[in-house]
C-alpha cells in the first residue's frame, strides 16, 4: 500500500471515529436543560456554555491551526474557547451568563467549525502536514473523549431538575455486599512493573506516558477490592473528620476551612444517608466504591493503619502475574468488553465492588481497571528522558507543580480507548468531584 492510501486510510478512520464522538458530546449536552447551560455546577469550572465551543476550538485550532497551518475561522470564539481552567488552580472565576456568547452563535460556531474541518481532512491535496497525522488525530479524539468524561462529573453536581434523563439511563441498584472478598487483603511478591508506553508501541500515548521503563517493586500487600461506601461510613462515625491525626497539614486546613465532612457524592438528612447519583437520590449503596477526593483517601488510608499505593505498586498488582509475567490488561490480553469491568460509558454510576470476576487481575485485584479511578500516592512527574508534544507543550508539563497526584485505572465513563495500561489520570487533591476511588496497601 502507499503511503498516500496509508495517510487516506487513516484519515477515514479518523473521520468515522471524530463523528461517532461528537455524537456522544451532543448527546452529553442534551443530558442539561436549555435555562441551565450558562450554570456553573462546580465553582472552580467554566459554565457550561464554555464547553460546547471548547470542544470544537480545540479541534480548529489543533488540527487546521497548527498542523495544516489555516487561518482562523472566527478569531474571537477560536481564543474564547481556547483553554479550561485547572480546578483549583488560582482562584475561583467571576464571569456572569452575560459574559458569554449566545447560544445560538455558539451553535453556528460549532457548526461552522466542523463543516470545515471534515472539508480540510477529506483533502487529499494537503500533503505538507506538520506533524504526523496519526498523533493529531488521537489528539483530538482522545481530548475530546476525556471531556466527555469530566462534563459527567460537572453535570453530575447540577440539581435534577437541571437535567433530562436519557433514554439508556438504567435507575441505582445495589447487590449483596461481598464481605468476606471485600475484606481480602492480596500479598503482592516483590516485581518489576513497567510504566510507560515502550518504543515500538503501534498505539497513541499522551507526551506524559513516555519514556518505558521499568521499577523495581518491593513486596507488599494490597486490599483486593476499593474501598466502599460501607468502609467509609465506618471511617465517619468514627469521627474521621473531625481528627486531626488522620490529615496532612494543608488537608486538614482545607476540611475545616470548607467545612467538609462526608464526600461530595453523599447526602445527610438526620440519621440517613443518601447517595446522589448521576439522576436520581438512592439509600447509600455499601457496597459501591466510595468516590472521594485524594486528601479524603489519604485519611482513610492512616485510619486503617495503611497508605495509598504507589503509581509502581498499583501498576505491579493490577498488570502482574505470581509467574512474573505482564499482561495488557488485568484479566490479560483479551480486549475490553462490558464483563471485564464498569467503563466505557456502559453506566453512569457505579456498580457493587468484585461485579466483574471476569476482569480480576492474576494477583486476584477487583476493578483494577473500571468502577473508578484510583488514587496513588505518585506525585504527577515526567518519566526519565520525557519529552513534550511539540503542538501542545503544556498539556502535561504545566501540571508537573508537585501539586497534582497520578490516579489509574477508569472509571464507569472513561472511554475504551484510554482502557491502556500506560494511561495516567492525574487531579489536585481537594478537588472532590472525580469519579475516584481507592484501595489501601499494608506495607
Amino acid at each position: 500500500m502507499s503511503q498516500a492510501a496509508i495517510e487516506r486510510q487513516i484519515r477515514d478512520q479518523f473521520l468515522h471515529r471524530l463523528t461517532e464522538s461528537r455524537l456522544m458530546t451532543d448527546d452529553l449536552f442534551r443530558v442539561v436543560r436549555t435555562e441551565a447551560i450558562y450554570d456553573r455546577p462546580i465553582a472552580q469550572r467554566h459554565r457550561i456554555v464554555f464547553y460546547i465551543g471548547h470542544l470544537e476550538a480545540f479541534d480548529w485550532n489543533l488540527i487546521a491551526g497548527q498542523a495544516l497551518g489555516e487561518g482562523a475561522v472566527h478569531p474571537e470564539f477560536d481564543r474564547l474557547f481556547a483553554f479550561g481552567i485547572d480546578p483549583i488552580g488560582g482562584g475561583l472565576p467571576s464571569d456572569q451568563p452575560a459574559d458569554w456568547p449566545d447560544l445560538r452563535e455558539v451553535g453556528s460556531y460549532v457548526q461552522r467549525v466542523r463543516e470545515g474541518l471534515d472539508r480540510l481532512i477529506a483533502d487529499t491535496s494537503h500533503t505538507r502536514w506538520q506533524y504526523p497525522q496519526e498523533i493529531i488525530f488521537n489528539t483530538a479524539i482522545e481530548h475530546r473523549l476525556m471531556h466527555a468524561e469530566t462534563l459527567a462529573y460537572m453535570f453530575h453536581q447540577l440539581a435534577e431538575d437541571r437535567k433530562i434523563v436519557p433514554a439508556d439511563y438504567r435507575p441505582i441498584q445495589s447487590g449483596p455486599l461481598l464481605r468476606r472478598e471485600a475484606a481480602r487483603v492480596v500479598y503482592i511478591p516483590e516485581g518489576i512493573a513497567t510504566l510507560g508506553c515502550p518504543p515500538e508501541s503501534p498505539g497513541f500515548g499522551w507526551d506524559n506516558e513516555f519514556q518505558y521503563h521499568t521499577v523495581r517493586v518491593p513486596a507488599f500487600s494490597i486490599h483486593a477490592c476499593k474501598v466502599t461506601n460501607g468502609d467509609f461510613l465506618r471511617f465517619i462515625a468514627d469521627g474521621g473528620y473531625n481528627e486531626a491525626r488522620f490529615w496532612t497539614d494543608g488537608d486538614w486546613d482545607w476540611i475545616q476551612e470548607q467545612g467538609i465532612r462526608h464526600p461530595v457524592f453523599w447526602i445527610r438528612e438526620g440519621e440517613q444517608w443518601f447517595y446522589r447519583g448521576m439522576y436520581q437520590r438512592a439509600p447509600l449503596p455499601l457496597d459501591w466504591p466510595v468516590y472521594v477526593s485524594h486528601a479524603e483517601a489519604a485519611a482513610y488510608a492512616r485510619y486503617v493503619g495503611g497508605s495509598l499505593p504507589t503509581e509502581a505498586q498499583f501498576q505491579h498488582a493490577a498488570y502482574g502475574s505470581p509467574q512474573g509475567a505482564e499482561t495488557a490488561y488485568p484479566w490479560g490480553d483479551a480486549p475490553p468488553d462490558d464483563s471485564r469491568g464498569n467503563f466505557n460509558f456502559h453506566r453512569w454510576d457505579p456498580a457493587p465492588v468484585g461485579s466483574y470476576p471476569r476482569g480480576r487481575s492474576a494477583f486476584g485485584l477487583h476493578d483494577a481497571l473500571g468502577n473508578g479511578w484510583e488514587w496513588t500516592s505518585s506525585v504527577f512527574a515526567p518519566f526519565p528522558n520525557f519529552e513534550p508534544f511539540r503542538f501542545y507543550p503544556g498539556y502535561s508539563a504545566n501540571f508537573f507543580d508537585g501539586k497534582h497526584y497520578v490516579l489509574k485505572g477508569a472509571s464507569p465513563r472513561t472511554a475504551g480507548c484510554m482502557l491502556r495500561r500506560s494511561f495516567r489520570n492525574w487531579f489536585q487533591p481537594h478537588y472532590p468531584f472525580v469519579y475516584a476511588s481507592f484501595r489501601c496497601v499494608q506495607n
